[in-house]
């Protein structure tokens, strides 16, 4: 039996009223594929029967897993484990693949593997749908990869602040996320950021395609991202971004600049993310739990990269002056206007 192309892993809790649209734009790939849909503990709706329904209509296609609810993260650890294709891609059952860029992109993939030469990192654009306004915007990597071809850390020029790398994105060949020995934490949001950050020095070559592939819908008031579900889960944020400063060395490498650069933007971006929701919560607790995270980078990382933060994002949030909280929350929202990124 011939591996798989590539497998889709798509979380779903309680997702009836929208996951059959992201199942039936996944499905286009056909044979190529393998769909793993993971029913993370549903009980509000018919979840699980969706998941059973299109594992019966598509046995050589779909995949359904029924799991004790893990959150988000453990439906992308299941994944992962049951995956049997040579690429992986997470898929949140509320978003949905452009079909024609699907193609192109697998069409692609197939190519560069009959050539033995396929990248343990396809990247490609990802578009944010804005449910409150029905607007989009579309992040693009034109000015930091080269365009259809493999490249190394080596050619990766400057991000911009929303040009991140994200869950959206990548494409990551499966065997590098086994590799790097990432598993997820449970019941806990935002583990996407450590999905797109600890298995990056296991990168070795990757593919940019000026593609819009990903569609994401962001504005809807239940979501992880809505601002004030964020402040409320505030102390999620900090169990992952200290994951991230515990998951790698970043002085380990220094051999690779561009890689460790970019690393520490990231991280650093993810020190000024949960420096803002603490700041927004405005207690003395949410205070004091600020300065519990800095002191956290301090004693978990090297001089060197505790320094290098700081003069980073995370610095711009950890200014103490007067009425420095509120300038730093005046910043915010001037970007959040401006990127549209909650």
């Amino acid at each position: 039996m011939q591996q798989k192309l590539i497998t889709f892993a798509v979380p779903c809790y309680n997702s009836a009223a929208y996951m059959r649209h992201c199942i039936e734009t996944l499905l286009s790939a056909g044979e190529r594929a393998e769909i793993i849909l993971v029913d993370d503990g549903s009980v509000k709706d018919e979840t699980p029967a969706i998941c059973d329904e299109y594992a019966e209509k598509y046995p050589t296609i779909v995949k359904a897993i029924h799991q004790e609810n893990g959150g988000h993260g453990e439906g992308v650890n299941q994944g992962i484990r049951n995956a049997t294709g040579l690429y992986y891609k997470v898929v949140d059952s509320d978003d949905w693949l452009d079909t024609d860029c699907l193609k192109k992109v697998l069409d692609r993939l197939q190519s560069l593997v009959s050539r033995c030469t396929a990248p343990d990192l396809m990247i490609c654009n990802y578009v944010y749908e804005h449910v409150e306004d029905g607007t989009s915007h579309t992040v693009r990597y034109t000015n930091v990869f080269p365009e259809n071809r493999l490249f190394s850390w080596m050619h990766v020029g400057h991000f911009r602040p929303d040009q991140n790398l994200l869950m959206h994105s990548v494409i990551y060949r499966t065997a590098v996320l086994r590799q790097c020995g990432m598993v997820l934490p449970k019941h806990t949001f935002y583990v996407d950021n450590i999905f797109v950050y600890q298995p990056l020095p296991y990168v070795k070559s990757m593919y940019y395609m000026n593609l819009d592939l990903y569609r994401y819908f962001i504005g809807r008031a239940d979501q992880s991202v809505n601002e004030s579900v964020m402040v409320k889960r505030v102390d999620q944020q900090l169990r992952v971004t200290k994951h991230m400063i515990d998951c790698q060395d970043l002085d380990a490498l220094k051999n690779e600049k561009r890689l460790r650069a970019y690393m520490l933007h990231y991280l650093s971006m993810m020190m000024a993310v949960s420096d803002i929701f603490l700041l927004l919560d405005g207690s003395a607790e949410a205070k004091a739990k600020k300065t519990e995270l800095w002191q956290y980078l301090k004693d978990h990382t090297s001089a060197s990269v505790y320094r290098s933060i700081r003069l980073g994002f995370g610095g711009i949030t950890n200014m103490n002056f007067p009425k420095s909280d509120n300038v730093i929350l005046g910043c915010y929202r001037f970007a959040q206007k401006v990127f549209k990124f909650n």
